[in-house]
């Protein structure tokens, strides 16, 4: 374990500069398009060009770094993003500010599949586990990081974009100079959609919810707190809350979803999560102290819907299409995403700021319903015959070559269990 460790050491690190980058970029520019005055729609819009630089990225960067390699693509797109975060200083034009976010979440899923494909190649199985864990938990602690970025002075508001730029520009150099060989990266498994959903129409449904209400949260959670009257310090500390609260609440509610139906649970933290929305939205932004513990416990449910939708789906699907069917999924969070902050912007214009959580909220009633349907329409899979749920963020396709086998080894060859969901 702790060779292994020494060996990804320098991924890590990249990926923990990245993510401090990345991450607190997406924040910083909705809230100075915030204080710029500029409508919700138009920051919903330009944030929501991220998410589709991501679903449209995966194909073109696969073909990129089978051409060129991993170290030159990986250099090649950390320099184009770190251009592209310092170009956000020029001009506060939403046009130019959706092209950058686009070229940001292009150059990202490309990072990450260059990453991940290393990570898994040098993970033995008897650690895969560990490290594709560990690589989650450097996901989110270095995301949360990020968010506190905004509380670095920045009188000529040049500063923040300068420091994101170095932050991306740090995370080539841990890679390049590995010496650690780079592995071939998996040629890419197509799985329709329209098959995806014959398989599993609850899966693909709450995969989708996810990316809608979180692209929406993501784009425009620091514009909700702008609007809500909390100061910068403030806002930081909420965003922060929501994305470590993300990560502390996920081992309990797996463990739960591991010994449930997997439906139910799902159902439960989409009513839990409408709950919160609905506590944050009449929350008194002065009591700094509750409103964190509410972001923390949003964080904590909402984060968990992805992973419980691919967990539920792989309790279904036989295992030489686990991770196609998985990528499939991940296109659906990433076509979610890319409406989200769109459409929860549009009721941010009506609303106010509570407009976000009200849009997040009806977003996850109407997946406890569906979900809720779709329990009258079959029975629940025993217990014993469920895989293992694993924290998981959406990333890139590649990561489901390092998600844990979850507990199926062999599909079954018995057609009476070939049930659907």
């Amino acid at each position: 374990m702790f060779s292994t460790l020494r060996l990804v050491s320098s991924l890590l690190l990249g990926v923990a500069f990245l993510m401090v980058g990345a991450g607190g970029l997406s924040t910083i520019l909705a809230f100075r398009m915030g204080v710029a005055g500029l409508p919700s729609t138009v920051v919903g819009i330009v944030t929501s060009m991220y998410f589709v630089g991501l679903v449209l990225g995966t194909g073109y960067c696969h073909r990129l770094i089978t051409t060129i390699g991993h170290i030159r693509a990986f250099a090649a797109l950390g320099s184009l993003m770190s251009a592209a975060a310092l170009a956000h200083a020029l001009t506060l034009d939403p046009w130019l500010w959706g092209a950058l976010r686009f070229v940001v979440g292009f150059t990202t899923v490309g990072m990450y599949m260059c990453t991940e494909s290393w990570l898994n190649e040098k993970s033995s199985n008897e650690i895969r586990g560990q490290v594709f864990s560990l690589y989650q938990i450097v996901l989110y602690l270095g995301q949360g990081a990020g968010q506190f970025m905004i509380n670095i002075p920045d009188e000529h508001g040049m500063m923040l974009y300068i420091f994101t730029s170095i932050l991306m520009s740090l995370a080539i150099m841990p890679v390049v100079m590995t010496r650690v060989s780079a592995p071939e990266l998996p040629k890419p498994v197509r799985f329709r959609l329209g098959r995806l959903w014959g398989i599993s129409p609850t899966g693909m449904t709450a995969s989708m919810a996810s990316g809608t209400a979180m692209g929406a949260f993501f784009g425009l959670g620091a514009l909700f707190a702008q609007q809500a009257g909390l100061a910068t310090h403030q806002t930081a500390q909420f965003m922060g809350a929501v994305i470590i609260g993300g990560l502390v609440l996920q081992w309990p509610i797996g463990k739960l979803s591991d010994m449930f139906d997997r439906r139910l649970v799902m159902v439960a933290v989409s009513v839990a999560t409408a709950a919160v929305c609905f506590a944050i939205m009449n929350k008194d932004v002065n009591n700094g102290t509750g409103l964190l513990a509410l972001g923390a416990l949003f964080g904590g449910l909402s984060f968990t819907l992805y992973p419980l939708a691919v967990a539920y789906t792989n309790d279904y699907i036989d295992a030489e299409d686990r991770v196609p069917a998985s990528g499939g999924l991940m296109m659906s969070y990433g076509i979610g995403a890319s409406f989200g902050p769109t459409l929860g912007a549009v009721m941010m214009d009506f609303f106010g700021a509570p407009g976000l959580f009200i849009f997040v909220g009806a977003v996850v009633v109407v997946l406890a319903a569906f979900i809720g349907w779709r329990i009258t329409q079959r029975p629940s899979l025993p217990v014993e015959e469920q895989g293992d749920y694993q924290t998981l963020q959406r990333t890139s396709p590649v990561v489901y070559e390092m998600y844990p086998d979850g507990g199926i080894d062999e599909p079954d060859d018995n057609p009476e269990d070939e049930t659907r969901c």
